[in-house]
This record gives structure tokens, C-alpha cells and sequence, in this order.
């Protein structure tokens, strides 16, 4: 048998499940599992379907036989083997605590992604990197740099084959251009305080103003600084007991889990874009 997970997403109307359940018969297929949202404001269509087929093959077969109802329908669609790893380049600057929980979970299958490499401005997270047997590449960035850093970045992400890029706290503001050819395939994280604690230092500032939460936001990359559609959202509960330190410390612990979950849910194909917003099938 060989397991399949198939995403599409088109305008809502009657016969779309009818359609999709009739290729997967053709096809010998059996449903595993089966998720659909029909969002009444935009008048579109979500599902993801996992199945299974009796004898083995590949993608590429049964994504020719189902574009003739995919057409049909205006569907954008994604099928691939359940079991493919994502590849999936990270970029880093200085904090390493969400890059060290990628690598882990990577490294132990509990997030289902190939790394090829890391990308960082700074030379700090190379040891950690090369720990794992993974390639680690110095790319500085500066206002006289910039474009010439993305464009080897963007080599970088070619020659590796990478389908998604994970921004896992890399502290510098990709351009416009840049995030349009990656629309759709780089993730960022950032802690939940904005808008009212922005720049250096933001559990600090949120320390001296005594906040009760902290938290994080894993989102999609987007010309509009952290404001692409939002795929997780964490929070946790602190107090007046807790110093700067342990402010710092749980808000990377947030950080880290949020990111790792997002990660996870779009290597599984579980994310799919609904204008400014996503629908999440976990």
C-alpha cells in the first residue's frame, strides 16, 4: 500500500466531495482520514483527504488522473506521499533556542522535515549546526549587502531543493521582492506583544510594564512586516513572581513549541491559504 494526502481548495459549490470521492474510487483508493470547511464569507471550498492505495505507486500518476476534476472545478490542489520529508531550509540570527528544537525534533522524526541547511547573519549558530551533520552557511547582511545576501540566499534555497524556508528568530526584514518569491512557503515566528512592545528588548519592556501573558505567533512571510496569515497562536499565564530572566525564558519556551507545531502542520500539508487568514486541519 502506499499512503497519499491531497489538498485543494476552490469556489464552493454542489459536487465537489461527490467528484473527489468518485476519483479516489477510480483510483482504488481508500479514505484514512477526511477533513472539509466551507468558509461562507469568501464562498470557498477546503479539504484535505488522506488515502491509501492498494498497490503501489507515486504521485506524479494519480495528480495527472485527478486534473481533469481539479479543472473542473477551479480546484488548486496538492497531492503528495504522506511520508515525504519537507525540506526545509532555517534561517537564524542569535537566539538559537527555536533552531536547537527543530533540529531535535527533526532529528528525532517528531516533525516530519529534511533539513538540507542553516542560514544564518551571524556566525553563532554554527557549531549547533555542524553538530548535526548539516550544512551551515555565514551569510552577513548589511544596508550596503542586503540584496546581494538574498540573492545568495535564494541560491542557497534552489540548490538545495528547499520547499519551505523557517524564519526561527532571524532578526533581519526580508525585502518585499524576497518575500514574494516566497509567498506562501516561509514561516516566522515573534513573540505575541506587538504591537505594543516593538524593537530591542520586548520581555524586558513587558516586564516593566507587569504583564500577565506572554506568548507567540508563527505566521506566514509576507511584504507586511509580521502581519502575513496567522497559521498558531500560544500563550502562558505568568505573574508578579517572575523576573526578567524567567520572563525571557518561558516566552522562548512559547516561542519554540508554536513554531514547531506550525512547522509540523504545513510539512504535513494540514495549512492551506484563505486570503489573509489559513485554515488549520489538525
Amino acid at each position: 500500500m502506499s499512503d497519499f494526502v491531497l489538498t485543494l481548495s476552490c469556489p464552493d459549490r454542489p459536487g465537489i466531495v461527490h467528484a473527489v470521492s468518485g476519483y479516489l474510487v477510480d483510483q482504488g483508493a481508500n479514505i484514512v482520514e477526511s477533513q472539509q470547511f466551507g468558509d461562507r464569507l469568501t464562498s470557498r471550498f477546503f479539504m484535505r483527504i488522506g488515502f491509501s492505495t492498494a498497490t503501489p505507486t507515486d504521485a506524479d500518476p494519480l495528480r495527472e488522473a485527478f486534473a481533469p476534476t481539479a479543472q473542473r472545478f477551479g480546484m488548486h490542489f496538492e497531492l503528495w506521499a504522506a511520508d515525504a520529508p519537507y525540506r526545509t531550509l532555517i534561517m537564524v540570527s542569535k537566539h538559537l533556542h527555536c533552531l536547537n528544537d527543530l533540529l531535535f525534533r527533526a532529528s528525532t522524526g517528531a516533525v516530519q522535515i529534511d533539513i538540507p541547511a542553516v542560514v544564518s547573519n551571524h556566525p553563532d549558530a554554527g557549531p549547533l549546526v555542524r553538530s548535526y551533520g548539516i550544512e551551515f552557511h555565514h551569510v552577513p547582511v548589511t544596508s550596503a549587502t542586503k540584496s546581494d545576501a538574498e540573492e545568495q540566499l535564494m541560491e542557497i534555497v534552489d540548490s538545495t531543493g528547499s520547499h519551505l524556508v523557517v524564519l526561527a528568530r532571524y532578526m533581519q526584514v526580508l525585502s518585499d521582492d524576497l518575500c514574494r518569491r516566497l509567498s506562501g512557503r516561509a514561516i516566522n515566528i515573534h513573540h505575541s506583544f506587538l504591537p505594543s512592545f516593538k524593537g530591542a528588548r520586548p520581555y524586558h519592556q513587558a516586564f516593566d510594564r507587569g504583564v500577565k501573558l506572554v506568548g507567540a505567533t508563527a505566521h506566514y512571510v509576507t511584504a507586511d512586516l509580521d502581519e502575513g496569515p496567522i497559521i498558531e497562536q500560544d500563550v502562558l499565564r505568568v505573574d508578579h513572581g517572575y523576573d526578567q530572566d524567567q520572563l525571557v525564558a518561558a516566552g522562548r519556551d512559547v516561542e519554540a513549541q508554536v513554531l514547531s507545531r506550525a512547522v509540523r502542520w504545513h510539512a504535513q500539508s494540514r495549512v492551506l491559504l484563505n486570503g489573509d487568514r489559513t485554515v488549520v486541519f489538525r
